[in-house]
């Protein structure tokens, strides 16, 4: 979805950032690198990464900045359990676009990666 809104409004981003790449998760993205840190702690559910992360976060990007960003952490917990609980399938794994972000990011390389089609 960053590549899809990124080129809807012709932004420069690199979606390496989804990696870890610090460097990556700054082009494009106010404050990229604290989202990618603070979206990194919340999905690994690091206590003490999310407290640093948040602080981080919010001195550099302001309490309402960091509010929306968990905000946005929360809603994408939420959507995903439920399509999850519901069996929704993914999108076409075999689209160009899928093909071309999995290899991108190197997605085969989780254990999880042998239960998806495509």
């Amino acid at each position: 979805m960053l590549r899809a809104s990124a080129t809807t409004t012709e932004t420069e981003v690199n979606i390496n950032g989804i990696n870890g790449n610090v460097s990556a998760a700054d082009v494009g993205v106010e404050f990229g690198a604290e989202l990618m840190q603070f979206a990194e702690a919340v999905a690994t559910r690091n206590q003490a990464g999310l407290e640093q992360s948040r602080t981080a976060l919010r001195s550099i990007a302001g309490t309402d900045v960091l509010v929306d960003a968990a905000g946005v952490a929360a809603n994408f917990q939420r959507m995903v359990r439920i399509a999850d609980s519901m069996g929704i399938p993914i999108d076409d794994t075999e689209s160009d676009l899928g093909k071309s972000v999995r290899s991108e990011l190197d997605l085969g390389r989780f254990a999880s990666a042998q239960n998806t089609f495509g």
